[in-house]
């Protein structure tokens, strides 16, 4: 009897770090090593190095510090942005204030965790990023929550401001497809069966949507899709 046909394994998360203290540096990384869903693609200690890291083949996840000894991350989160545009971002610093934050988030991080996380959570937010998530630290969701809120009872007290004009979003068919599925709670591995493609794939598919609909959460694409006209009501 001929033997079965094997079913292929998906490929590894390629995960880059730039981590300039050293006992982090290889708890991550020892961390990541570990995990048999995940894949070490480079390591930077310095601002410089996780610029050269760029020029390299591309990752999944870059998770990245701030306080670099030659310069701030912000840096590298702008320039990943540029040359990965699939790869999703995650700082992972001691900073928990308001300007590193928004600057971050502005610079086109998509995850920001504080240096209270054990490795093992860092690996568990490296998945949840790998799969369309934006992992963040309760502290700081707390202050982006505060920051919006005083910004929007700044605003209750002057002339209320116009409806912002909506830039007409287009989605490519198969954008359009994966969008659809996120919607029904498929997962990144589920919609991939479905599609015929790999995870990378779709992740690179979602991506793009949250690019379009300058969005950083599977409920922010939902909330925008629906407003946009991209989704049923």
């Amino acid at each position: 009897m001929p033997p079965l046909p094997c079913t292929p394994l998906s490929a590894p998360v390629r995960v880059a770090l730039v981590e300039d203290d050293m006992h982090f540096q290889q708890a991550f990384a020892e961390a990541i090593e570990a995990a048999p869903d995940l894949h070490l693609a480079g390591v930077a200690g310095t601002r410089s190095a996780g610029l050269a890291l760029l020029d390299g083949p591309a990752v999944d996840v870059l998770l990245v510090d701030l306080g670099l000894p030659d310069g701030s991350g912000i840096d590298v989160i702008r320039a990943a942005l540029d040359r990965w545009p699939a790869c999703g971002v995650m700082v992972s610093t001691t900073f928990g204030d308001e300007t590193h934050v928004m600057q971050s988030i502005e610079a086109g991080a998509a995850g920001y965790l504080i240096k209270d996380s054990t490795p093992g959570r860092i690996i568990e937010e490296i998945r949840n990023m790998a799969n369309g998530g934006s992992p963040i630290s309760p502290m700081i969701a707390r202050q982006v929550l505060q920051r919006f809120r005083q910004h929007a009872g700044g605003r209750t007290a002057e002339a209320p401001a116009p409806p912002p004009v909506r830039e007409q979003v287009t989605l490519s068919a198969r954008e359009q497809e994966v969008l659809n599925y996120i919607t029904k709670g498929f997962t990144a591995e589920e919609i991939a069966g479905l599609m015929q493609v790999s995870r990378h794939t779709v992740q690179t598919f979602v991506r793009r949507i949250y690019a379009k609909l300058k969005v950083n959460s599977k409920m922010e694409a939902i909330y925008e899709a629906r407003h946009h006209g991209l989704l049923a009501r």
